[in-house]
Formats: C-alpha cells, structure tokens, sequence
C-alpha cells in the first residue's frame, strides 16, 4: 500500500489490464482518457518509440493538473530484429506477426510516464520473450479464437498463445502484459515523497 498524502491519481488508459494492475496496488484512482496520435518519427528504435508515444499520451493534460494530481500513461511495443510491432490492424497483419516472432526472442517494451503539475518523468522497462516455432494451425487458432487486434505484437502473454508458444521470458511479466508493476509502484512512492 502506498501513502497517497491525499494525491489523485488518474490512469489515462482504457486498458482493462492496466487498470486491473493497478486495483491491485490498492490505491484509489480514476480514469481519463483522451484520443492521442500515436504515429512517431521514423528514425525512432526500441524504447525511444514508446518513450515518444507516452509523451504524445501526456499532452492533453499538461495545462489541465492541479497540484496533487498524478497522470499515468503508458504504451506497450514489441521490437524484434531492429523492427516496430504495434497493434495490429486486422486479422492478416496479426497472422504476419505471430509467423515474424515464430521461433525467435523479442522485447517487450513498456514505457510509463508519471505527470504532475511540476514534472513530467519516464521509466521504461524491457522484457525479453522467446517463442517456440508455432505452426499455423496455432497461430490461425489463436486469431480466430481470441482478440490479438489490441495488443502489441498480436498476442497477450496471458492468452492461449502464450501458454503454448511462450517458451521462457527474462525480466517483467507484468510488463509484457502491459504495465511493469513493481517500477510503477516505486515510481509512485518516490514522487509521493518527493512532493
């Protein structure tokens, strides 16, 4: 449990995940979202990619915060032989990403940022993940079975396809779902004190 010393804390995420994480913290908080632009420039790699969008995600409440307000965002990419994989945007581009990550370890990176009326900071978090050579009829299972359209990389950890595809990972899980638990909770007790 952290002591909040009377803070509001908002998640600026519609993820079901993130804020399931979150209840578990036992700490109160709210919800707002706002609709964000999430195309980078594209000389960005690796973590510089979700490090940009989270600040992208921050933008619409950088003049709105009162004092004892913590905004947290975050984005979830995989980055796998120098290559970005975001959501995909339909079933076939789902198939193309779990046939690329067939066989091979990527990371997982999630990056979160923490805005309060005086700073805005970020940390991020990379887990490595290694998948078994998955044959197609695991793969089209998993697309037409589950819902891969709004996950990085089109798949969850947490899914069927992780349980039979994922061989081991180094580092977060909580990451690879989509928020690195322990760090955020870290994060928040240091700004809390900081205040």
């Amino acid at each position: 449990m952290i002591p909040l010393n009377d803070y509001q804390i908002i998640l600026a995420s519609g993820s079901s995940r993130r804020k399931d994480f979150l209840e578990s913290l036992s700490i109160p908080f709210t919800i707002k979202t706002h609709q964000v632009d999430e195309t980078f420039p594209p000389e960005l790699k690796g973590k510089k990619i979700a490090e940009f969008i989270v600040r992208q995600k921050n933008a619409p409440f950088f003049n709105s915060l009162r004092p004892k307000q913590i905004v947290i965002t975050a984005d979830t990419i995989v980055w796998c032989e120098n290559k970005y994989l975001g959501k995909p945007e339909n079933k076939k581009v789902a198939r193309e990403m779990l046939k690329f990550l067939s066989g091979k370890s990527h990371e997982v990176i999630t990056s979160v940022g923490f805005l309060t009326k005086k700073k805005f900071d970020v940390i991020s978090e990379t887990t490595k993940v290694y998948f078994k050579n998955l044959t197609d009829q695991e793969i089209n299972h998993y697309i037409e079975k589950a819902s891969p359209l709004d996950k990085a990389g089109g798949y969850g950890i947490q899914d069927w396809i992780g349980a039979i595809g994922i061989t081991h990972i180094e580092g977060s899980y909580t990451n690879v779902v989509g928020l690195p638990l322990a760090q955020v909770k870290e994060k928040l007790s240091i700004l809390v004190q900081e205040e």
